[in-house]
């Protein structure tokens, strides 16, 4: 069993910033493509950041600039470090990852509220 578990999130004012975290359990090969989706109450899920296993980053325009993705590959973690967040950034965000061309993976979700 493979399971992606999230942590880091939490209330925090506009403007400010919170980094969220994603650890691989079980995971006997390495994960390839590592993600962080966000899905808001009554909005459908979208892609918020990816990184490759080599680095490679994409962002959602709506986040560029703002938010960063990093992993350690040695640990199977993904993080998400979110700067000057909006009350529009209020979201549930989920933990994905892709192995091979079929195997996919989501976390439970965790929630990030920027309220003032």
């Amino acid at each position: 069993q493979v399971q992606l578990v999230e942590s880091g999130g939490g209330l925090v004012l506009p403007g400010g910033s919170l980094r969220l975290s994603c650890s691989a359990s079980g995971v006997v090969f390495s994960v390839d493509d590592m993600g962080w989706y966000r899905q808001a109450p009554g909005k459908q899920r979208e892609l918020v950041a990816l990184i490759t296993r080599g680095g490679r980053t994409n962002y959602a325009d709506s986040v560029k600039g703002r938010f960063t993705i990093s992993r350690d590959n040695a640990e199977s973690t993904v993080y998400l470090q979110m700067n000057s967040l909006k009350p529009e950034d209020t979201a549930v965000y989920y933990c994905h990852a892709a192995r091979g061309l079929s195997i996919r993976y989501w976390g439970k979700g965790t929630l990030v509220t920027v309220s003032s």
